[in-house]
């Protein structure tokens, strides 16, 4: 069994790692597709983000799909087989928050692909992984595997979306058309948004947002004071979510937002320094919105339902065993969107 490990910045490597027989209560999935996420480049060109850096080997990638291959004594619901996707947030269970039903925030979490522990929590760009059975959710007979890998950047959309309360005849703001906004973007037409305007520096994810639902799409690198006429009378937009972990993103949608609008960050960035007199003067919520935890398998039902269709967001499907290629294309954002890789 072959998987795709990272040893250094760039230095990604298709290495040899044994699958693990399942233990009870575990399956073992043969994975089938998996999606190249932003923090999965961060890994590759840099080697984490801020604080949380690569200091061993680790196998990359945490949305994934595929077949259960094997399960240990005592699992029942997923016979050999079954195709499912691949919950790749791991809580304890036993913690306050846990207890409280705030797993997303779980003090002992492990996430698939993850360099915040020590040691680090190997991810899933494998040809093979051993999970607890209860991170394995089955999949509708008509979802294919590459549907199935964006379950969980659709997830981590649907928390945020449910953080933000109800779109209905709302006017939404989206800084940032990439995956996670582009997904967003779909939510907020299914969500029954009056208005859509999504913005960013590049036309091609643009171009695909507008394809999504967006009923405009800006590209502030050659209309940076397009989002001007937004903030007339007080702005415009009740709800924005800045999906980008730009500063000056969310600098230019403040003026834009109604008297207590609500902007949800999803963008991981550094940072920001805001004009927090805005903020209080206007009354704007700010909330944070952090990965995801039922949401996972109302993502996977969603997606299964065919009210939404995640397809036009797959831009590329590469072998595994030409990764490097795969992290080099999904780089280029005048080209990709969600470059996947193929077990």
């Amino acid at each position: 069994m072959y998987g795709v490990v990272l040893h250094a910045p760039r230095d990604l490597r298709i290495e040899e790692r044994p699958p693990v027989a399942p233990a009870a209560g575990e399956v073992r999935v043969e994975i089938k597709a998996g999606g190249i996420c932003g923090s999965d480049l961060h890994y590759y060109n840099h080697g984490g983000t801020a604080a949380i850096r690569l200091r061993e080997p680790m196998a990359l990638g945490h949305e994934v799909s595929g077949v259960v291959a094997e399960r240990g004594e005592g699992v029942s619901g997923l016979a050999v087989g079954t195709r499912v996707a691949v919950n790749p947030s791991m809580p304890c269970g036993h913690c306050a928050y846990c207890e409280a039903g705030l797993q997303n925030h779980c003090t002992d979490m492990r996430f698939m692909g993850s360099a915040m522990r020590m040691p680090h929590q190997q991810g899933a760009f494998r040809q093979s992984v051993t999970i607890p059975a209860r991170q394995a959710v089955a999949i509708a007979d008509a979802t294919s595997f590459a549907e199935a890998a964006m379950a969980e950047p659709l997830a981590v959309c649907l928390h945020a979306v449910r953080n933000a309360g109800s779109l209905l005849g709302k006017k939404v703001l989206i800084t940032g058309a990439g995956p996670i906004g582009s997904l967003v973007t779909v939510l907020a037409r299914l969500g029954g948004a009056q208005e859509i305007v999504v913005t960013d520096l590049n036309p091609f994810p643009l171009a695909l947002a507008e394809k999504c639902g967006a009923t405009r799409g800006i590209d502030i690198g050659t209309e940076p004071e397009a989002l001007a006429a937004y903030a007339q009378g007080k702005g415009h937009f009740d709800i924005c979510f800045e999906a980008s972990g730009s500063q000056a993103a969310l600098q230019q949608a403040l003026p834009a937002m109604v008297p207590q609008g609500t902007i949800v960050q999803l963008g991981l960035g550094g940072d920001f320094t805001l004009p927090i007199n805005a903020l209080i003067t206007r009354e704007i919520r700010l909330l944070g919105s952090f990965r995801f935890h039922a949401e996972f398998a109302q993502a996977v039902a969603l997606l299964g339902s065919g009210q939404i269709d995640v397809r036009p967001l797959i831009t590329a499907e590469i072998p595994f065993r030409q990764a490097i290629d795969a992290f080099e294309i999904a780089n280029q954002r005048n080209r990709s969107m969600k470059v996947q890789l193929v077990f």
